[in-house]
């Protein structure tokens, strides 16, 4: 969850100076696009009452429940991100390949079963588990080759796309259930995010063998790396605004939420261009939230 300069994109420092990442506008268009994607996946869901699933194991009717799923989201990136920074420091890249397949292939499937299941209300070929989970599957290994296979274009899309699905399939089922469960965990995240990009080991990821070693949890553009959970987050933020509110206030903050989210992200670009490194979350994050909840809560 950080941003920084593509060193396989940057000429010598010595023949453009220190600042060698310039902020344009056309950097914006992948978050966009994430966000954009997860909408049209987002609008499948929207008119159905499917019913959630379980993504934490802490019960909604907990006493504290919302606090208890936002530490468990932190827990469980943080010890995610843990390990794999100890895999690459000792060179264990088989390891990490074959964990990274296993994490993709969840992200992929799970999002894919739950999106046509709620497509088969409108399509009646679909409207059986076989071919729901024949075209999940399909979705699936279509996903995993292009992470490995099918060369960096095919999948930079690619995870551009499944950063939107996931951060929607995260918000149905968290939002729908308690809207300040996604706020806390958005917010914890955001705060973990800062700590883990220059303390943690997020940091020590990128600094020492780069974000572009960890294919799939990664893109690049231009000259930019940029870490998979931030648009999966980026994602979830919008789809909290759309499964939290009723229509059309839904649709207002959703749009809020994206405004925030675009000036959070040219803040975060601005920055960029004085460091080499620097926490994606917390600027889109948290100016994404105070916009949409503002819309959401008071038009």
């Amino acid at each position: 969850m950080s941003q920084t300069p593509n060193p396989q994109e940057q000429p010598p420092k010595s023949a453009v100076g220190e600042d060698k990442f310039k902020f344009q506008i056309v950097y914006l268009l992948p978050i966009l696009a994430s966000m954009l994607f997860g909408l049209g996946y987002a609008s499948v869901l929207l008119p159905q009452s499917a019913p959630t699933l379980p993504v934490t194991p802490i019960p909604p009717e907990t006493t504290g429940s919302d606090w208890g799923v936002a530490l468990y989201f932190v827990v469980v990136l943080a010890c995610g991100a843990t390990v794999i920074y100890f895999l690459l420091k000792h060179n264990r890249k088989r390891i990490i390949t074959g964990a990274i397949t296993l994490c993709l292939t969840a992200a992929a499937m799970l999002p894919s079963l739950f999106f046509f299941a709620a497509l088969s209300a409108y399509v009646p070929f679909l409207a059986n588990w076989v071919a729901i989970i024949a075209l999940s599957i399909a979705v699936t290994a279509f996903f995993v080759l292009s992470i490995f296979r099918l060369g960096s274009k095919v999948r930079n899309i690619t995870v551009i796309c499944i950063g939107g699905a996931l951060g929607m399939f995260f918000s149905y089922n968290i939002a729908a259930i308690s809207l300040w469960s996604a706020v806390l965990i958005l917010v914890f995240l955001s705060i973990y995010d800062i700590f883990a990009v220059y303390k943690g080991p997020v940091g020590k990821i990128a600094q020492s063998s780069g974000l572009e070693q960890l294919p799939g949890l990664s893109f690049s553009f231009k000259d930019i790396q940029m870490g998979l959970g931030d648009l999966v987050f980026y994602s979830m933020l919008t789809g909290t605004m759309i499964f939290s509110f009723s229509q059309p206030q839904s649709f207002l903050a959703a749009a809020a939420s994206i405004a925030g989210i675009m000036v959070g992200s040219v803040i975060t670009f601005r920055v960029l261009e004085k460091k080499n490194i620097f926490p994606g979350l917390p600027f889109p994050i948290f100016l994404g939230l105070a916009f949409g909840l503002a819309v959401g809560f008071l038009v």
